[in-house]
């Protein structure tokens, strides 16, 4: 197919997708794009994409991308100006380094696209709050990849919390911890990961944004003071944190605590657990049997009651989310100011380590 062609193509395929209640979708990427294939896989399970192009300077992703995503892949372009000249997406799916993202979501908005972008996606909150705008002025979506928001486990417990299954919330625990391994391989020195000026920050930027994020979402309250430490406890040759502990105050008057980093040879510990005045809520994520438990007191006989869920999450579900929002076919998991929110939180939590001084988040 020569050039002319794979154009025109690609300009009909709005028009087709509009046809039969489908949507196009761009990847703008770059070499060992985080979570690229676990994307690329939700793409091509979900029904309502029609086409996928790719936006990726170097190549690299080309031959992944069309053995994944088969049928729906209609070309690799080298910037995103000829992506966006060639092809009209609605959704645009930004996997990118932290410090190059917000460029990318910018070009995005450009073209009149929904955006789903990689956490971090900055490397300073004030740009990732200029985009929030953007997407506010233009209606689009701005989601953040915080794909426990549609994990059955943690929906349920949203819905139990919420509920006033164990009554008011006094306070909660948590922690995401894992593996100091990839800490130790010398190609993980030399990412992107491991360079503040290029990611941000470290675990708690990296992964500890998705429990923060979680209690928010699980307590449907913000947190609106924070304080504590991060270090490289592991002594790694990397420029970011390896370990975070914080406090936090939420806007409901709860109060919580993060252990944030990476401790174990192998695997992840996730863990939640909440208190309340009538009863406790406990999740061990990483725990396949019965991952979600609690106690309530608001029965005639308190009782401990456990949930199995019957799917799991992950980044395939999240994708087929998004999609579905972005085709207007499902109100969104999560908003742009909500995104924004939880980065606000942990650039506060860096700014208190620094300190030493509690902050608040605004």
């Amino acid at each position: 197919m020569n050039r002319r062609t794979v154009v025109e193509t690609l300009a009909l395929a709005p028009a087709l997708s509009g046809q039969q209640k489908k949507i196009s979708v761009a990847v703008i990427t770059q070499a060992n794009g985080p979570h690229l294939s676990s994307y690329a896989e939700g793409l091509a399970q979900s029904a309502e994409v029609e086409s996928v192009a790719v936006c990726d300077p170097q190549g690299a992703t080309q031959e992944e991308l069309k053995k994944i995503l088969g049928a729906k892949f209609l070309a690799s372009f080298r910037s995103s100006r000829e992506l966006f000249t060639a092809f009209k997406p609605q959704l645009a799916f930004v996997v990118l380094e932290a410090a190059l993202a917000p460029r990318a979501i910018s070009e995005a908005f450009d073209a009149g696209c929904h955006v789903m972008a990689e956490k971090p996606a900055c490397v300073r909150p004030e740009d990732f709050a200029s985009l929030v705008k953007r997407a506010k002025s233009q209606d689009r979506l701005l989601m953040l990849a915080l794909a426990n928001r549609v994990d059955p486990v943690m929906r349920e417990a949203r819905r139990l919390l919420q509920s006033g299954a164990i009554g008011r919330i006094y306070g909660m625990e948590m922690h995401t911890i894992a593996d100091q391994t990839r800490l130790k391989n010398p190609a993980y020195h030399h990412s992107w990961l491991a360079k503040r000026a290029r990611s941000g920050g470290g675990h708690l930027l990296w992964l500890g944004i998705h429990w923060l994020d979680l209690a928010i979402f699980l307590t449907g309250s913000k947190i609106t003071q924070v304080t504590g430490f991060t270090a490289n406890v592991g002594g790694q040759p990397i420029e970011v944190e390896d370990s975070a502990a914080l406090a936090l105050r939420f806007a409901s008057g709860t109060f919580g605590t993060l252990t944030s980093g990476y401790y174990l040879d192998r695997g992840k510990h996730l863990f939640f657990k909440f208190w309340g005045s009538h009863g406790w809520l406990e999740i061990r994520h990483h725990r396949a049997e019965n991952p979600l438990e609690w106690y309530s007191t608001k029965q005639d006989k308190p009782q401990t009651h456990h949930f199995q869920p019957l799917s799991s999450g992950g980044y395939v579900p999240w994708v087929k989310h998004v999609v579905r929002a972005a085709a207007g076919l499902e109100a969104p998991a999560l908003t742009a100011e909500e995104s924004l929110h939880v980065l606000e939180v942990i650039f506060a939590a860096y700014r208190a380590a620094e300190s030493g001084r509690a902050q608040v988040v605004l």
